[in-house]
């Protein structure tokens, strides 16, 4: 799985606490990570990755609910990191 934006690879030697929130302007830590595919460019099992702040959560979620690419919303710290 590839790394998420905002967030070092494993191998980087970063931790998870350097995740930034993925909403324009936000520079505050991500706690949640948001999966998503756009159908018409993604194969199905393909998952691109927003992350988010508690206060970013619903209104990106919102925006890629709106359009039927979101499909899963999980706690950052239970995301699968790559090593």
């Amino acid at each position: 799985m590839p790394g998420l934006p905002g967030l070092p690879s494993a191998s980087s030697g970063s931790s998870v606490d350097a995740a930034i929130c993925s909403a324009k302007g936000c520079r505050a830590d991500a706690v949640w990570v948001l999966a998503w595919n756009n159908p018409k460019l993604h194969t199905p099992d393909r998952r691109k990755t927003w992350l988010a702040c508690e206060e970013h959560r619903e209104h990106l979620a919102g925006f890629l609910g709106v359009r039927g690419f979101l499909k899963d919303v999980v706690a950052l710290a239970d995301w699968p990191q790559e090593g």
